[in-house]
């Protein structure tokens, strides 16, 4: 039945009681099924979609339709799963995780009912980490998925929305929920992701000491090093991480992770006895973004991090956005950079800075080279000076060797004149 022709035989139906009512009924549910069937795969726009789908929306996800990318179908197979992760972003709820396979496939996270919350494609992540839960008596990891496009400091395109990042919590089992031979820790959920990653180039990046560890003993696990720093980015509390392919600030929304190819430099301000600030500086949008509170004791290893990839030097700043860093490309091309000749890290030179500043305010100051010989002028005065005695010296000096030579000279002759005259 022609779409065109069922108003006209409503129409009718209207007009003429005796209009046959079942084959109309027919042709307009046919015609009903059809729009439905037509309409999966398209989404709603945004602002006609109801606020609890609009966050699935903008991650790109649908639960129906003939879309190249597998995960979005419901009926794809998982090749690993999670039941009842708990997930913190894009969404805070308990959602199945699973891992879809083969071409087009990506990670996705879906109810109970099967329907599909969010997910990204394998293809689209730019970086996994798995990252130590800190101040948490029970052992926890945060696995976190950064699309690309979605660092939270690079700009999204006009007229679109960034990918949000994607994280979930892993709790490490203990006691009765531990099985025998089981490994608690999170690399079989690490190895799982990068059965995946690895066709694209990535892999799960965990925190390593030779990168960063805090100086701060964690009270509840002694001898346990602790990989975040405390600090707070305005008025939000969060946790940095210093890791091989960048910085990360998390766990709280607006997430942000600043790869060595985004920052212009680092620099530290408001220098405190117990504190100091950390300035990350990008290159696009040119922006200065201010981490406050950090604890003195972490200085050393921040500052090491830094120099070992010439993060405080600006003028690299397009050599680094030139040449990618990334723990995911060919082991062995990290680069370590030599510290300044001096070993003098920024922070003491801010330091030493400052203490200058406080000290040209006293009244009794006086400049390092100039203290002992007062100002430049008298300085210069005592060298003319010296210079004048010297010249003296020298003269007398040599009338007493003339007086000398000239006694040599008439020996004899002098003693007959003294002895001539005494007569």
């Amino acid at each position: 039945m022609s779409s065109l022709k069922l108003p006209v035989e409503i129409s009718d139906a209207f007009s003429d009681p005796k209009y046959p009512i079942t084959p109309l009924l027919t042709d307009i549910s046919t015609h009903i099924i059809g729009i439905k069937r037509s309409s999966t795969s398209i989404a709603l726009p945004s602002h006609d979609a109801p606020a609890s789908k609009k966050r699935k929306l903008d991650n790109g996800t649908a639960t129906n339709g003939s879309s190249s990318e597998a995960w979005r179908v419901q009926s794809a197979a998982a090749t690993y799963s999670v039941p009842d992760a708990s997930f913190s972003m894009p969404q805070r709820k308990k959602l199945h995780l699973q891992l879809i396979g083969g071409k087009g496939g990506g990670l996705r996270a879906q109810s109970s009912s099967g329907e599909i919350e969010f997910g990204v494609s394998w293809k689209d992540i730019d970086q996994v980490f798995c990252l130590p839960v800190p101040e948490k008596a029970k052992r926890q990891h945060n696995f976190v998925i950064i699309p690309r496009g979605g660092d939270g400091i690079t700009p999204p395109p006009a007229d679109s929305s960034a990918p949000e990042p994607i994280v979930w919590t892993y709790d490490e089992p203990s006691g009765k929920a531990l099985k025998e031979g089981e490994d608690p820790s999170p690399a079989k959920v690490g190895q799982a992701l990068n059965n995946h990653l690895h066709n694209f180039g990535k892999e799960v990046i965990f925190p390593s000491a030779s990168d960063f560890a805090s100086a701060i003993p964690q009270s509840h696990r002694k001898g346990e090093k602790a990989f975040h720093v405390k600090a707070f980015r305005g008025s939000k509390e969060g946790y940095l991480f210093f890791l091989s392919s960048g910085i990360l600030f998390g766990f709280k929304k607006p997430l942000a992770f600043f790869p060595p190819e985004s920052i212009s430099s680092v620099s530290y301000t408001s220098i405190l006895q117990r504190t100091f600030n950390l300035v990350i500086s990008i290159q696009e949008p040119e922006q200065d973004i201010e981490f406050s509170m950090i604890d003195q004791i972490d200085y050393a290893g921040i500052d090491s991090y830094v120099k070992q990839r010439r993060l405080n030097d600006a003028s690299l700043a397009a050599t680094r956005k030139a040449k990618k860093y990334n723990v995911n490309a060919p082991k062995g091309e990290e680069e370590q950079a030599a510290e300044d000749e001096d070993g003098e890290g920024e922070l003491q030179k801010a330091e030493r800075m400052l203490q200058d500043e406080e000290d040209e305010e006293e009244e009794d100051y006086q400049p390092d080279d100039e203290s002992d010989g007062g100002s430049p002028s008298e300085s210069s005065g005592d060298e003319d000076r010296g210079e004048e005695m010297e010249d003296v010296e020298e003269d007398d000096d040599e009338d007493e060797e003339e007086g000398d030579l000239l006694e040599k000279e008439l020996g004899s002759e002098a003693e007959d004149v003294e002895s001539d005259g005494m007569r």
